[in-house]
């Protein structure tokens, strides 16, 4: 049986019209958007009843990192943007469009996705409608605005230490980051071919899974609820923990055992070897070795603060990088073998979204973006699959992420499905 879906093909026409009426004139759809796809987009929710999918009708807005055809794929950069257009959709871009998707625009995203806070000097900073005045979270902030927003019905992202789910969690939506081999990551700007996985955000789980299922050409099935067994890390994630983050943390722990789910706390050995894994060696590195030329033709073009992360490539060897992937290797097999068919579960984030005006201090700025960070890294460096869930507490809008290892992404959905329905 189909989940119940808030689209139809029969009313993808009226609700792209009102999308695109409500992008252009209100206030809150500000720097969501870096270009709409208008034409595009009316061609494809006329054709979408013609298309055999329960995707067929769905409003999509796509992070500015993917190729689509006929447009520059400028990843929210001024240095790419007089590049030439893509000459096809991304593998799986195409997937969501073959499956009857429309796609309204092309989201605004942190430059380069080289950043959890979301802002972007160039084209604006979308607003947060959760926390008015508040980072959206990043990189994928315009997809997670759009969302949260009701502009779009799920958004498609990139994430590489939480992208998609750390706007998920400070926006109020769910944000799925896959295995990163379940989807194919070809006409996708990267920034890190260790850490980049592609997914999507939406309201709920189920829209989060029809989404993957097409992106990784799978069968459109969902997923029967199914819990499994969760593990409260004792040696990973509570450091630096906002009060509000903590009680609300408590209070998701307490509702899940009422609803019978299995709940330990324990430390997980693999997690101490994570602390020597800094995840900046491969962002850093694998981003110059793709963007070496403007790095070094057109510094003053860029984001200062991307350009000095891209710029601490030069602070490691190619020997300590090599280093650093070996003991990678190392620790996704360990974290494998030690989670099992358990999960973590955790906060998404340690804090709340700060406020734009916080952040124009480069020390505090980088503080909140390394703690943003943090939780979440942890499923990309253990090439792990991760799903961060809205939920309130205390009249806050909170978020908490289950983590479980590569290639179980359907059994984390499942469990994913049992969590949402009790909170």
């Amino acid at each position: 049986m189909s989940a119940p879906f808030p689209w139809t093909p029969d009313s993808a026409e009226n609700r792209l019209e009102q999308t695109l009426e409500k992008i252009s004139g209100e206030s809150a759809a500000k720097s969501v958007f870096l270009k709409l796809l208008s034409s595009r987009a009316r061609e494809q929710a006329e054709k979408s009843a013609q298309k055999d999918s329960p995707l067929a009708g769905a409003l999509i807005s796509v992070k500015a990192l993917f190729d689509v055809e006929g447009e520059t794929t400028t990843a929210a950069t001024k240095v790419l943007a007089n590049d030439p257009p893509a000459s096809a959709d991304a593998p799986a871009i195409a997937r969501l469009d073959a499956a009857g998707a429309v796609f309204p625009g092309l989201t605004n995203m942190s430059e380069f996705a080289y950043s959890g806070m979301g802002l972007n000097p160039h084209y604006g900073t979308p607003q947060n409608p959760a926390y008015p005045g508040c980072v959206p979270g990043g990189s994928t902030s315009g997809g997670a605005v759009s969302v949260a927003l009701g502009l779009c019905d799920i958004a498609i992202g990139s994430d590489t230490g939480g992208s998609l789910r750390i706007p998920a969690a400070f926006t109020g939506i769910t944000g799925f980051k896959p295995t990163q081999s379940s989807v194919p990551v070809a006409g996708g700007k990267p920034l890190s071919d260790s850490l980049d996985s592609f997914g999507p955000m939406a309201k709920t789980v189920a829209e989060c899974e029809i989404a993957w299922q097409v992106m990784a050409g799978r069968d459109t099935m969902p997923s029967s609820p199914k819990a499994a067994k969760l593990i409260i890390p004792g040696n990973f994630g509570f450091d630096e923990i906002d009060a509000d983050v903590a009680n609300g943390f408590n209070a998701v722990v307490q509702a899940l055992r009422d609803a019978g789910l299995e709940i330990v706390e324990q430390e997980i050995a693999a997690l101490s070897h994570y602390e020597h894994l800094p995840p900046w060696h491969m962002t850093s590195v694998e981003s110059r070795a793709h963007y070496e030329h403007y790095f070094q033709s057109s510094a003053g073009d860029f984001d200062p603060r991307v350009h000095a992360r891209m710029a601490r490539a030069e602070e490691i060897t190619a020997v300590e990088y090599r280093q650093t992937l070996n003991r990678r290797a190392v620790f996704i097999r360990e974290f494998r073998d030690e989670l099992a068919s358990a999960m973590l579960l955790l906060p998404t984030t340690p804090t709340l979204p700060p406020r734009i005006e916080e952040l124009a201090d480069d020390a505090e700025f980088n503080r909140c973006n390394l703690l943003a960070l943090r939780n979440p890294s942890l499923a990309n460096v253990a090439d792990a699959c991760a799903i961060a869930l809205p939920h309130e507490h205390g009249g806050k809008i909170l978020s908490t992420m289950l983590v479980a290892g590569g290639g179980r992404d359907d059994q984390l959905l499942a469990c994913a499905k049992v969590v949402e329905a009790a909170l």
